[in-house]
């Protein structure tokens, strides 16, 4: 992983903080998510995708947001419980953040300097914009909310 990637702090969403070098070597599939968005049932083809994939050097991260239509209310224990018994969410889950704005996450700032969305944007338009990053951290993918997750299992089998 490049030096900035890896060195980017994140908290868990059951507390306590690492960087981002805990993942080095890792294929990671990077999530914006939320509770009550009409792309939350996305968090069944993540799990399945985390738990095809993850001997294999895949994980994904969650990163619950509240900037999409207050989609996210809750606190760390309603989003842990909520993934938990309505998907059974194994993969790593972290404290909620921003993702546009200017309380960016570093990760989220990183992530769009690295893959632009449409016409080149930067901003993340909606919930469940996922990317796509390979082993050394330098090459990245955006895929768009409405991208289902089953829909990258070609791209992440490429990069294992």
């Amino acid at each position: 992983m490049d030096t900035q990637l890896k060195d980017i702090a994140v908290e868990r969403l059951t507390g306590g903080s690492t960087t981002m070098s805990e993942y080095a070597g890792k294929v990671l599939l990077i999530v914006n998510t939320a509770s009550q968005c009409g792309f939350t049932p996305h968090y069944a083809g993540l799990e399945q995708l985390y738990e095809k994939y993850r001997d294999r050097g895949l994980v994904v991260l969650g990163f619950p947001c509240n900037q999409f239509g207050t989609q996210e209310p809750g606190d760390a224990a309603e989003i842990a419980a909520f993934c938990e018994t309505n998907y059974g969410v194994s993969f790593p889950m972290f404290a909620k953040i921003e993702v546009n704005g200017d309380n960016t996450h570093p990760l989220f700032a990183w992530l769009k300097t690295h893959a632009k969305g449409v016409l080149g944007t930067e901003a993340i338009k909606w919930n469940f914009t996922k990317f796509l990053v390979d082993r050394s951290g330098t090459q990245v993918e955006r895929y768009a909310s409405m991208t289902p997750p089953e829909a990258i299992a070609d791209d992440i089998e490429a990069l294992l």
